[in-house]
């Protein structure tokens, strides 16, 4: 099978257009029909249907897709590790990570890193959990780095926690509870609780963490990003439990106030996972050092 067949179907694939998708692949666009038709007739499947002036993906194109993300991905990289066998002094370093995880706590590894292996490209890709582990199973990156609350397949995956994260509630100055050593989970039945969206990682652990208390806040305010969470506390839109590594700063300056919760605690791990048979670059590896160096 033909790695430039494959190439052109995964472009076509995505604008869906033999005229943008030979502009991307600058050729011509009897070349990109041509390219099609051939993989069509190879795999005896139509992977496009042609309705009018407009493309769409059959059935098993969708299914042929990520088969063929992988296997050009998977070039990509294997060229990329045989030149870091050698030398270190170029490369790239691609991976993704949950928003807390890249925002957050990656930023200074990172540093450690390229300080390191300042010829080594880096690319994060921070997204939610879902795009991470398609782009992990499409060998779009090479590992993530999530909250372990993050559901994964560890008979496919080899998953490590190098990091313990502990979430904290938060409120802002002016609030009743901010002069307070602690609180108790009952002192929160009348506050607006701000959370991430219902799906997500972080919502699940919490609500199974306050199902564990008998504790169900009947208030609550749905913000899927940590930062505008954490502006909604200070401008007293309500309460929230974040990682209180994301808060250190306004905790410091006195824009928000933690506040311990009797007999609570909220701590989750922070892990990487890869392919369990996967081949990790020697810049992934070294990478990875410094996470599990984060633990010691």
């Amino acid at each position: 099978m033909n790695l430039t067949k494959l190439q052109t179907f995964i472009t076509l694939s995505e604008c869906l257009n033999f005229t943008e998708a030979a502009e991307q692949l600058y050729c011509s666009q009897p070349a990109v029909s041509m390219q099609i038709q051939s993989l069509e007739e190879e795999l005896g499947v139509p992977l496009f249907d042609r309705i009018g002036k407009k493309l769409y993906l059959t059935n098993q194109g969708k299914h042929f897709k990520p088969y063929a993300e992988q296997i050009i991905n998977l070039v990509h990289s294997s060229k990329e590790h045989i030149k870091q066998l050698e030398s270190l002094a170029y490369g790239t370093l691609s991976f993704g990570a949950s928003n807390f995880v890249g925002v957050y706590l990656l930023p200074a590894i990172l540093s450690d890193f390229n300080k390191k292996h300042p010829g080594i490209k880096i690319n994060m890709n921070i997204t939610s959990s879902n795009h991470l582990i398609h782009m992990l199973e499409s060998n779009k990156v090479e590992f993530l780095v999530v909250s372990d609350r993050v559901a994964i397949d560890q008979t496919r995956f080899q998953a490590t926690t190098f990091y313990q994260d502990e979430l904290v509630l938060i409120v802002n100055p002016q609030h009743r509870l901010a002069q307070k050593n602690e609180c108790t989970l009952e002192e929160l039945a009348n506050e607006t609780l701000i959370l991430k969206p219902n799906k997500s990682a972080t919502r699940t652990f919490l609500e199974a963490k306050f199902a564990e208390f008998g504790f169900a806040p009947p208030n609550y305010m749905e913000i899927s990003n940590l930062e505008a969470i954490k502006q909604g506390v200070i401008h007293g839109l309500g309460v929230s439990i974040v990682s209180n590594f994301a808060i250190k700063q306004e905790t410091k300056t006195g824009l928000l106030v933690e506040i311990p919760i009797k007999g609570v605690t909220f701590q989750r791990g922070i892990s990487y996972f890869y392919h369990r048979n996967k081949h990790l670059s020697p810049a992934a590896k070294e990478f990875i050092t410094l996470l599990d160096q984060k633990s010691t």
